[in-house]
């Protein structure tokens, strides 16, 4: 169904349209971004082209995008296969717009909004009724290239074979998780997110908790994103969050709905100073200037002056860090009788029971409210999911709201359930405590843990969950603490990483090696991958910072030796080898990669040799595969090495990383036979069928290399010239030269007379011994030991 999209005309190029423009270019789809000139446009284009993170997958990938102008190009978007409105939120606006749409546009052509809550029907009203067949929201979350949701809103007059096309080529092509969400203000996620964020917002009104313990207690504790919720709202706008509580409280019919959503006072006089976020250099918080360079300052609400920032001294927080489940240490923190607990009882509870209440009048199903949480908002858990981990009777009776009076059954044209269906409306009031009804509860209690018909696209979800469905089959062929053996049936066998950020240890080689001669002996094909957000953070450098510091180099020489060999192995293997990254992919994961006989790659996969980042090189295969791949095909000697080498010297050097897949394959760490996945909950059923293709296709088994070209002394020389260079201009330190002239030996071929030929076994010996040498480094030992600490690298 995702045939017949093969160009999108985008109507505004504001922040949102530009960057959906840019998705679609990513999906290799020719877009033309209009806006009231094509001055306009093009700005908007060149904003978006700034952003960081970047929209793009890789920078020639803007050339995709054409900007024009409602004044001059309008026409143009008779020839678009599907039209996307992102103007302004203004409901006339919008109309006016489809007016125009309506007498350019060619019939059959998909028209939707990227409305972030206004009326769906309301915006279509007066088109006729083919127009409205093909009519619809597309709610993309902003940046659209990174949130995985999208919320597709239909009319009672949208084809369903309309939905099901936009549905599928939004899952497919552009990656995205897909809820089809009612129309029904603000969709499915604001309306949860903003109802949580205001309950937020008032507990900081209370004078009880300052910003900081906030951002501490909303972020990665409960499993939210890092930026928590006042730098979240920075970053998205004051301003942006007051316009959607406003249409909120404008739309919602109940007068308790609309008090629901009105904001404390001191977020209307943060707008009406202009501190909105980051856009305007201060909001919550503040980034100053000092002699120093930069200071973060935060905001004191009652007096609405900047303060140092201060730490957050949360006692609970530090007892629950050793809970790796996320629903048990939410579980943990709600029940406590701390300040911690206080704040989620007062915060998290009628959040949790808002999302059930609401749940059949904005959504199909409970586990889209879920859904939509987790893609849209970043969440590890749905929250109905962490009502269910913490508990329903204690979260219910922590909100205190479901009062008796506020039971009552709404009429079908609000969109929710009636008595005579599951329940009546009930509607949390943070403010108004009160026991749960035992009626209320049974009743609720049922409702959450009822069975459901399967949502939209719930189908496709179960089949190509692979992994987890063959565990629930009990499919463990073998399993250690670093890595399994999973069947996933149809002749593959999976190597799955499941160590702490998937650190490559002793552990994880000993599996890598067991899964090819298992794959050997009584399977067709091999997958590596997982379902971890990252592939791999590469080798497990506590342990060779424990090995150097005691001297013990022979353990270190046998720890790389025993990585080459499994690399090698997986190269060499009986049965095709495919790699599946996603997210981080670094260092010894990025070697497992270059040694697959495919990958087929997540479009977000960050891909890089990053050893030179902790003074190492990478020694498990990685130089010698990027050499022998820059000089592939490269005439027999003497032809000049050095534009070929320098580049790879130069990727690997300067610890290069991939912003996406694409941009992996420019850097070389993917083939032109390699494959993307732009959904990644569909890598590794992909990664499956590309096994079972190689499979049909009759894979032979390659022959290892024995001639790869080297440059020698010359190449070498020449490129140690451009490290002295570098450093005497002040570009790189004194130990990035000493890691320098160490690869440009291992890329050179070592210490040779004449350019020659070498075998693979050759270079990854040359990669060892400077690994090792490395290893011997005092200011190597400090960066090891810094990024631990810090997660960060040390230029010493």
């Amino acid at each position: 169904m995702t045939a017949g999209v093969r160009s999108i005309a985008v109507l505004g190029a504001g922040t949102m349209g530009a960057q959906i423009a840019a998705h679609f270019a990513n999906a290799g789809v020719p877009a033309l971004l209009l806006d009231l000139t094509a001055d306009v446009a093009r700005k908007g284009l060149e904003r978006a082209r700034t952003l960081k993170p970047d929209p793009f997958f890789a920078p020639d990938t803007a050339a995709l995008v054409t900007a024009g102008g409602f004044d001059t190009d309008f026409e143009r978007i008779a020839s678009a296969d599907w039209i996307v409105e992102a103007i302004i939120e203004n409901l006339e606006a919008k109309q006016g717009l489809l007016e125009r749409v309506e007498r350019v546009r060619r019939h059959g052509t998909i028209v939707s909004s990227n409305t972030s809550g206004l009326s769906i029907a309301a915006i279509a009203e007066g088109r006729s009724p083919e127009f409205r067949r093909h009519w619809l929201g597309t709610h993309f979350f902003n940046p659209p290239r990174y949130l995985h949701l999208v919320e597709l809103v239909p009319t009672t007059d949208t084809d369903p074979v309309v939905l099901q096309r936009v549905s599928s080529f939004c899952d497919h092509r552009l990656g995205k998780g897909v809820v089809v969400a009612k129309d029904t203000p603000d969709f499915i996620a604001n309306r949860i997110g903003i109802y949580g964020v205001i309950r937020v917002l008032r507990a900081l009104e209370s004078g009880q908790y300052t910003i900081e313990e906030i951002d501490a207690l909303t972020g990665p504790v409960l499993g939210r994103p890092k930026s928590a919720t006042f730098r979240t709202m920075d970053i998205v706008g004051i301003d942006v969050l007051a316009h959607v509580a406003g249409n909120l409280a404008e739309r919602l019919p109940a007068e308790d709905g609309r008090r629901a959503f009105a904001l404390p006072p001191f977020v209307g006089k943060l707008i009406e100073r202009g501190w909105i976020g980051d856009k305007a250099g201060q909001g919550f918080y503040k980034r100053e200037k000092t002699a120093a360079g930069f200071e973060i300052l935060t905001l004191d609400p009652a007096t609405l002056t900047y303060r140092p920032r201060q730490g957050a001294k949360l006692p609970a927080l530090d007892a629950v860090r050793s809970i790796e489940d996320v629903g048990e240490r939410v579980k943990a923190l709600f029940a406590g009788r701390d300040k911690v607990g206080e704040f989620l009882r007062r915060t998290l509870a009628p959040t949790l029971v808002y999302a059930l209440m609401v749940a059949p009048e904005i959504a199909h199903s409970n586990d889209d409210v879920d859904r939509a949480m987790k893609w849209g908002f970043g969440w590890e858990l749905g929250p109905l999911e962490t009502l269910e981990a913490v508990g329903f009777r204690e979260v219910v009776e922590a909100a205190g709201g479901v009062s008796e009076t506020l039971v009552r059954p709404e009429s079908a044209a609000r969109g929710r359930f009636s008595d005579a269906g599951t329940h009546g409306s009930v509607a949390p009031d943070a403010e108004a405590p009160g026991r749960v009804p035992d009626s209320v509860a049974r009743r609720l209690r049922a409702e959450v843990r009822a069975k459901e018909a399967p949502a939209e696209g719930e189908g496709y979800r179960t089949s190509i969950a692979i992994l987890k469905a063959a565990k629930d089959r009990q499919k463990v062929v073998r399993r250690n603490a670093g890595a399994s053996l999973v069947d996933v049936g149809d002749g593959v066998l999976v190597v799955e990483f499941h160590s702490k950020m998937n650190a490559i240890g002793g552990d994880t080689v000993e599996m890598l090696n067991a899964g090819v001669k298992e794959a050997a002996t009584n399977f067709a094909a091999l997958v590596v991958g997982n379902d971890a957000p990252d592939f791999s953070a590469g080798a497990n450098l506590m342990l060779v910072l424990l090995e150097a510091l005691e001297g013990n180099w022979d353990e270190i020489d046998l720890m790389i030796r025993a990585f080459q060999q499994s690399t090698q192995a997986l190269r060499y293997a009986e049965v095709p080898v495919i790699v599946a990254p996603a997210g981080r992919t670094l260092g010894g994961g990025c070697e497992i990669v270059l040694h697959a006989d495919r990958v087929q790659a997540a479009a977000e996969s960050y891909v890089g040799l990053v050893e030179a980042g902790v003074g190492l090189l990478p020694a498990g295969g990685g130089c010698k595969e990027m050499l022998a791949r820059a000089v592939d095909g490269v005439p027999a000697p003497p032809a000049d090495l050095l534009p070929f080498v320098q580049r790879v010297f130069e990727t690997i050097g300067f610890a290069r990383v991939s912003a996406s897949a694409a941009d992996a394959r420019r850097l070389g760490f993917l083939g032109d036979a390699d494959r993307v996945t732009m959904n990644r909950d569909r890598l590794m059923a992909d990664a499956k069928a590309f096994a079972i293709e190689r499979v049909r296709e009759g894979y032979r088994r390659p022959v290892p290399r024995a001639a790869i070209p080297v440059g020698g002394d010359s190449l070498q020389a020449a490129l140690k010239l451009g490290v002295h260079l570098a450093w005497r201009a002040g570009r790189i330190t004194d130990h990035d030269a000493v890691v320098g002239r160490a690869l440009a030996c291992v890329l050179a071929g070592g210490s040779l007379p004449h350019q020659t030929m070498v075998s693979e076994q050759y270079l990854l010996d040359l990669e060892r011994e400077g690994f090792l040498k490395l290893c011997g480094e005092r200011k190597t030992l400090e960066r090891i030991q810094h990024t631990l600490k810090t997660g960060k690298p040390l230029r010493n």
